[in-house]
């Protein structure tokens, strides 16, 4: 359970500079930075798939019939991959996921939020080239708004009793305190206003990784968080997981800061399962918060949410 802390006013800058050896992940600044992800193999966790109350279905890749569902075997296709730019396409065997083998596959970390129509809908328009980016934007923002509330959600509370107007005694709750947010720049930047909009006092720190043009590896470039983040639950957020190798990059980040994988929650709208499964995989302890899990993730999302395509 986080304790009660006492926020400073200085949030230090801490700039790094990390050689990976994982394969680089990309991550869009500008149109014209250099990108970073290509997809590697992983071998998949076997352990129970965690559905929020309420949910239907585990993703929206089809109706299969439960007793045909487990025995896919994944095998990658070459393709391109990244996570705010270009196309990931699906790998063979990976269009048709049901439930029980995401559940066999990727494990109890992932969190889907309760699927209805008002969500598909959103999906369905930033997923369509033919959105205008006003629709775009404003449908992102809906998203987000949802997945920021449900990860808020995620986060312990404690009892509390107050004084209602007209003198009676009410039993609440109200948030512990020691919760901050981190986002990767630059896609995750999209995500901030979300939090603010949900919890405004709520601090947030920031995350750099690119790819080094002569080594091609990942490297964090910039990392600024709360001094005392080691004492915190992170809400870390990156809207599209392609192949997982930016925030596996992240979190190693925070791990240096002393920050553990198991008070990490990762705030996106939308995953592949390659790219939950090898965030998982590294980190067993993290919580992943999205809305979908498909082999087709729409990479154009930061370019278009800022306007650089």
């Amino acid at each position: 359970m986080a304790t009660e802390l006492q926020r400073p006013d200085s949030m230090p800058c801490h700039n790094r500079q990390v050689n990976s050896t994982s394969t680089p992940s990309p991550e869009h600044l500008r149109a014209d930075d250099p990108i970073l992800d290509h997809a590697e193999e992983n071998n998949a966790a076997m352990a129970k798939l965690t559905l929020l109350p309420g949910h239907a279905h585990s993703s929206v890749l089809s109706e299969r019939d439960p007793q045909a569902c487990c025995g896919i075997n994944l095998h990658s296709e070459n393709h391109s991959d990244s996570s705010d730019s270009g196309n990931y396409d699906a790998p063979v065997g990976d269009s048709l996921l049901g439930d029980c083998e995401l559940s066999r596959q990727i494990g109890a970390q992932l969190k889907l939020l309760p699927m209805n129509d008002q969500i598909r809908e959103l999906q369905t328009i930033i997923r369509d080239k033919t959105a205008s980016r006003g629709d775009f934007m404003f449908s992102a923002d809906r998203l987000i708004r949802l997945v920021v509330e449900e990860g808020l959600n995620q986060l312990p509370y404690k009892e509390c009793m107050v004084t209602t107007p007209t003198g009676h005694k009410y039993e609440g709750v109200k948030f512990e305190k020691g919760n901050c947010g981190v986002s990767i720049m630059r896609s995750g930047e999209a995500m901030e206003q979300g939090l603010r909009d949900c919890c405004r006092s709520i601090r947030i720190g920031k995350i750099l990784i690119q790819s080094d043009e002569e080594t091609q590896r990942a490297k964090v470039y910039y990392a600024k968080f709360p001094p005392d983040i080691y004492r915190r639950k992170v809400l870390l957020m990156y809207p599209i997981l392609s192949t997982g190798n930016t925030v596996i990059e992240a979190v190693k980040v925070l791990i240096e800061h002393g920050v553990q994988p198991s008070v990490i929650i990762l705030l996106s709208l939308f995953s592949t399962p390659h790219g939950a499964k090898s965030i998982i995989q590294e980190f067993p302890e993290i919580t992943i918060l999205t809305t979908e899990v498909h082999p087709v993730a729409p990479t154009h999302f930061g370019q278009k949410y800022f306007g650089t395509d």
